[in-house]
């Protein structure tokens, strides 16, 4: 097809228009780093958790003494309860987190609640019960720990793999930035 020269000189016109127009930015509103931080914080002792509450369900597959389970359900108490203390203070930055940190912290709260009622009723069904747990009802308290555990500790993970996505991109979006905005 043959553009006439007038059409050339517009095709080169919208080209460099084209070109010349900024790459849109998102319009991201800032995370806040004391979010992330917690975030990044309470990823590492999930994933603690979430290891313990395994080995904590395999015991009810095992012959093993009633202090053996009491023992590691005091670590994963105090698991839970480390975790519980970053779940306080994400909901008291809540406010100043981003629409997708609130989301996260959100979601995390009736987790970190189920996690710490059955742990709770484990503790309480062996303090009452002082041998070998063969019940059903008890197996199920660790069963849903670990399922809810693993649950939390994927949460966790892929909110902070998010975060870290969402700071590269921006980096990369601001490279891609006309140089004009750098030079001011």
């Amino acid at each position: 097809m043959k553009i006439p020269n007038a059409g050339k000189h517009i095709v080169v016109w919208l080209g460099l228009m084209l070109f010349s127009v900024p790459v849109p930015v998102l319009a991201l509103q800032d995370e806040n780093g004391e979010v992330s931080q917690i975030l990044q914080d309470a990823r590492d002792k999930a994933a603690v958790l979430s290891r313990d509450a395994d080995e904590m369900e395999t015991l009810t597959r095992s012959d093993v003494s009633w202090q053996s389970h009491a023992s590691l359900l005091d670590t994963m108490k105090d698991d839970v309860k480390d975790l519980a203390q970053d779940v306080e203070k994400l909901t008291a930055e809540r406010d100043k987190a981003s629409p997708w940190q609130r989301q996260a912290i959100d979601r995390m709260l009736p987790m970190i609640k189920e996690l710490a009622a059955d742990t709770t009723a484990a503790i309480n069904h062996l303090k009452d019960l002082q041998r070998r747990p063969v019940s059903p009802e008890y197996a199920n308290y660790l069963r849903q720990n670990s399922e809810t555990s693993k649950q939390l500790a994927d949460l966790i993970s892929s909110v902070v793999q998010y975060d870290q996505t969402r700071a590269k991109l921006e980096k990369l979006e601001q490279k891609l930035e006309p140089s004009t905005r750098a030079s001011r």
